[in-house]
């Protein structure tokens, strides 16, 4: 049986206000319900939020510029209505889990779920010796802090790349291991929502569709990261259409053009010298043509930014003098104004 958990969401101050002019919507997520001011102009069960990846929460040189605290206020504060933590943002709160509900329901923010990759938690989905444990490890991350906070979905990674890329049995093995761990995870209400990943077991198009040929929809659902689609050679906007039905989440990410429809991944070496992500309008993604498909087929659920943090010899790094703070608020400008200007998302200008 799926627990019934409700959430509320609502804004401070002058948002406050607009949202009582405007009205609030319920969008029913798995049983779970979320009162919000819808932002999005075509469909209002769309909700915007961001991972702590843009704050240094994870990344190549990545530098952690905000406490959990302080993130979850800033969030407030730019209209967004949801957070996903990653390890770096998650680790303090693990074995406290209820602070981190009160920090939330403070700022009137919702935790989305929480990136799996904790402390100590196995990511190997395709070592027979290994898999009891990785799900042992997940089930009890659902049981005993998503469930806390009533998420009804879980994006997670699934560890590295086998050398020279996963074989068809290692992508059965794989499937296996998401259908027992999907089917465990929905015992406390949460969808299991794997995240195809560069220099992860199912990075590239093919991979990935054999994969979630191989799953139950009841039990594996799809977090689709528009930037990894891309750099895995996949068109994003036709992987997003073709997999509607299964989508849990999006994940915003932008990439250079010159990665569409590459037929080799950009390697790790490659990243750790200029990052192959870019803040939204790299030319990379074709965002207008994914928000096309969101709402024609009105997608129900969480649209998240999912930028990396600024780091030395990235766009515009340099240009703002070096200084890491300046730096972070300055990508959280462009990429808050590209979602307002670009895709019409009523966020309110920031700058």
């Amino acid at each position: 049986m799926v627990k019934k958990f409700q959430r509320r969401h609502f804004m401070q101050g002058a948002a406050a206000a607009a949202t009582l002019a405007g009205g609030l919507h319920t969008t029913e997520l798995f049983g779970k319900t979320i009162r919000h001011r819808p932002l999005d102009p075509v469909n209002p069960d769309m909700l915007f939020g961001t991972t702590g990846s843009i704050w240094g929460e994870a990344g190549v040189g990545a530098t952690k510029v905000y406490s959990t605290e302080q993130a979850i206020k800033h969030i407030s504060q730019l209209g967004l209505q949801g957070v996903e933590p990653y390890a770096a943002g998650v680790e303090e709160y693990r074995s406290k889990p209820k602070e981190l509900l009160a920090i939330s329901e403070k700022y009137n923010v919702t935790i989305i779920d929480a990136s799996n990759g904790q402390k100590s938690q196995s990511l190997n989905f395709i070592d027979k010796d290994q898999i009891p444990k990785t799900i042992e490890d997940h089930v009890a991350f659902a049981r005993d802090f998503l469930q806390v906070f009533g998420c009804d979905h879980w994006k997670i990674n699934m560890g590295q790349r086998p050398k020279g890329g996963p074989s068809d049995d290692q992508l059965k093995q794989l499937a296996d291991t998401l259908n027992q761990l999907g089917r465990r995870t929905l015992e406390y209400g949460v969808r299991l929502a794997p995240h195809p990943h560069i220099w992860g077991p199912i990075e590239r198009e093919a991979e990935m569709r054999r994969v979630f040929d191989l799953t139950d929809p009841k039990y594996v659902w799809l977090t689709a990261d528009t930037g990894h689609l891309t750099l895995g050679g996949g068109d994003a906007v036709q992987i997003i259409s073709d997999y509607f039905p299964r989508l849990a989440e999006i994940h915003l990410k932008d990439t250079y053009a010159k990665y569409r429809g590459n037929k080799e991944t950009p390697t790790p070496q490659m990243h750790a010298e200029a990052s192959v992500y870019h803040n939204f309008g790299g030319g990379g993604v074709d965002f207008p043509g994914i928000f096309k498909v969101l709402r024609d087929k009105h997608f129900k659920g969480w649209v998240v930014m999912d930028v990396d943090g600024p780091r030395k010899g990235d766009d515009g790094f340099d240009a703002l003098g070096g200084d890491i703070r300046v730096a972070t608020d300055d990508y959280i400008a462009h990429n808050i104004n590209y979602l307002r200007n670009v895709l019409g998302v009523k966020l309110p200008p920031y700058a």
